[in-house]
């Protein structure tokens, strides 16, 4: 098992096919299907159903797909921080954000880094909380955001900020962010929900429990942005974190005020992995990201939002 091989098996099963693979690979298409033959021959089982719709992944070659890509980045992160570079930091560094931060965040943050260490290349990946989580453990993500975490065996966790829930409903409602509504008020209409199990979900329940009124669930998803696609056709309001639906309210297609008895807020974390030495890249990622953060908030560019004492 080398290097190329490895590579093949992961270009292969992210294009599905062997003759995109052997495009991106700059090879020739025998040269491509001769690394995984070798592969599959040497392990004893088949890494892919050669199907007339393309390459399609075993159980076993989902494994090894998945331990490779780790190798191969680890490897690539290897050579990056090891090139002389003496004038500044190199390396890669993922980093996860949260689905409702990304459209804040992603952007500012790739335009600091470029500028203050052009050596470190950014790769954001985007997903819900328990997903970041999950690819922290496995060393997939270098830092994330996450929500309501705390310290444990594999992570440390930084309390960042505590962000506050709000009504989200159509612009003619002319719900306003410094008029809280009460949530019994908010139940009173059909809402478009995260789906069970979702971290939002939990909170909204509890809410609808201390508050003791019945939600009349229109409709669950598991994407924001379906749930405020939902709600101006008409299907009704939903509850987002506040900077969910921020751009929206400023474009007028939304409105959107604070739910209150009970009010209804979570805390966003800064995550990573308990280990003894952290990349000077992730060092210097974390602390830009955390400048950023708090320069959001102080400036209301983060509305509902307070810093945590870290």
């Amino acid at each position: 098992m080398d290097l190329r091989q490895l590579t093949a098996v992961v270009t292969v099963a992210d294009s599905g096919s062997v003759t995109r693979a052997a495009e991106r690979l700059h090879m020739v298409q025998p040269a491509v299907s001769r690394q995984i033959s070798s592969l599959e021959e040497e392990l004893g089982v088949a890494l892919f159903e050669r199907t007339r719709h393309g390459m399609q992944v075993t159980a076993a070659g989902q494994a090894l797909v998945d331990r490779a890509r780790r190798a191969l980045n680890e490897l690539e992160r290897a050579r990056a921080e090891v090139t002389p570079a003496p004038d500044h930091l190199t390396g890669i560094v993922t980093v996860g954000l949260l689905e409702s931060v990304s459209d804040l965040l992603a952007e500012p943050l790739v335009t600091r880094i470029a500028t203050r260490y052009p050596g470190v290349r950014l790769r954001l990946v985007t997903a819900y909380s328990g997903h970041l989580q999950q690819w922290l453990d496995q060393g997939d993500v270098d830092l994330s955001l996450l929500y309501n975490l705390r310290s444990t065996a594999g992570l440390r966790a930084r309390p960042i900020l505590r962000e506050s829930l709000w009504a989200v409903a159509p612009a003619g409602a002319g719900l306003a962010e410094h008029t809280p509504i009460p949530f019994a008020q908010v139940a009173q209409h059909p809402l478009v929900m995260p789906a069970t199990g979702h971290g939002l979900r939990t909170l909204i329940d509890a809410a609808a429990a201390r508050a003791q009124v019945d939600m009349h669930v229109a409709a669950e998803t598991n994407s924001l942005h379906v749930q405020k696609k939902l709600v101006l056709a008409g299907h009704g309001w939903t509850i987002l974190p506040s900077i969910g639906a921020s751009a929206d309210v400023l474009r007028g297609t939304l409105s959107a005020a604070p739910v209150t008895a009970p009010e209804i807020s979570r805390s966003i974390v800064l995550a990573l992995p308990q280990r003894t030495r952290t990349p000077p890249a992730v060092d210097a990622v974390v602390a830009d990201l955390l400048a950023l953060i708090e320069e959001l908030v102080e400036t209301g560019s983060w509305p509902g939002s307070a810093l945590l004492d870290r």
